[in-house]
């Protein structure tokens, strides 16, 4: 702005000493050939300022150019103003939004982990004013508080593997793995869960090829198989199936469990939601971050999730990956 104001000055100052020098010029050379004029026009009561440029003239432009360019400034302080504004609103929303996130993220976590703190915590006082406690019982008391620390435990695992993902570091993606690999090594990790529930894992994956990180891959396949098989009730199936086009990869994960409602699909990869009332019927464990985690990861590939869901029917989840990723 100060420069626009400088230039204004020097282009006020060169432009009404240009006027000046143009009307001493006039007047010189009009003072010069008047004689010449007189002789040859004998003009009665002709005065030398009447063919003069007319001083409130000069006055009236000098005035005109001082508000034009004023006008001129003012409308650039406006216009940086108003971009200033906008560009510094487009820039700082980010963070604003970073920190607010982070925020939220430290006051859920703070949350999660309260409570089995404080499980944990009440358990032990009331044993301890206990005299009486038999082997047995301290066995027992001690069963309860190591499953109490493997839940603090899982949390605050999911909670790193959750910032870790969300950090703006990219994947070492490797070309060409094999899709019905990186599965058969998902379905081994959540092969006992399975098991124990008489679920059936039909696993219809083609052996294509995909470019990624192998154990970001397993992890996510793993997030939706657990999901599918905890929301599901027992000696069901869960069906696997994948399709490649020229453009994406797309990965189905359809199960025949509980469902979801339609107004909790858009919430279900908040981090730490849980759907309360079907959910809750089943007593599913969980801190609502496996969806979570499971978006920051395909969001690494740039690639999308979508949700089908009919109640007491199943949810399939379908994870598009682009064909090719950069390397």
């Amino acid at each position: 702005m100060l420069i626009s104001i400088f230039f204004s000055v020097a282009i006020y100052e060169v432009l009404t000493s240009e006027l000046d020098r143009v009307e001493r010029m006039q007047r010189l050379r009009i003072e010069r050939q008047l004689p010449q004029f007189y002789d040859l026009f004998p003009i009665p009561n002709l005065q030398p300022k009447h063919l003069f440029i007319d001083p409130e003239l000069v006055v009236e432009t000098k005035n005109r150019l001082f508000l034009i360019l004023g006008l001129i400034n003012f409308s650039i302080l406006a216009i940086s103003t108003a971009a200033g504004y906008l560009l510094a609103g487009k820039t700082l929303r980010p963070i604003a939004n970073m920190v607010k996130d982070q925020n939220r993220f430290i006051s859920d976590a703070s949350h999660e982990l309260r409570t089995p703190l404080t499980s944990l915590k009440t358990e032990i006082e009331v044993n301890l004013r206990d005299k009486n406690l038999k082997p047995d019982q301290l066995k027992k008391i001690l069963l309860s508080n190591l499953e109490e620390v493997n839940h603090l435990q899982y949390l605050s695992d999911n909670l790193i593997k959750f910032t870790q993902y969300q950090k703006n570091t990219d994947l070492n993606i490797s070309k060409n793995l094999s899709l019905l690999s990186i599965f058969d090594e998902s379905i081994k990790m959540i092969a006992k869960l399975a098991k124990y529930k008489n679920i059936v894992i039909k696993n219809n994956i083609t052996n294509l090829k995909i470019d990624g990180n192998k154990d970001s891959l397993v992890e996510l396949f793993v997030i939706f198989l657990d999901n599918a098989i905890k929301y599901s009730p027992d000696k069901t199936a869960i069906t696997l199936t994948s399709k490649k086009t020229a453009q994406q990869i797309s990965v189905s994960i359809a199960d025949q469990g509980i469902g979801i409602e339609e107004s909790d699909i858009l919430n279900i990869f908040d981090r730490f939601y849980r759907v309360n009332k079907s959910r809750n019927k089943d007593r599913v464990t969980g801190y609502g971050l496996g969806l979570s985690i499971a978006k920051q990861i395909v969001e690494k590939y740039n690639g999308n999730i979508s949700v089908k869901s009919k109640i007491n029917s199943g949810t399939t989840f379908t994870i598009n990956f682009p064909a090719e990723q950069p390397v």
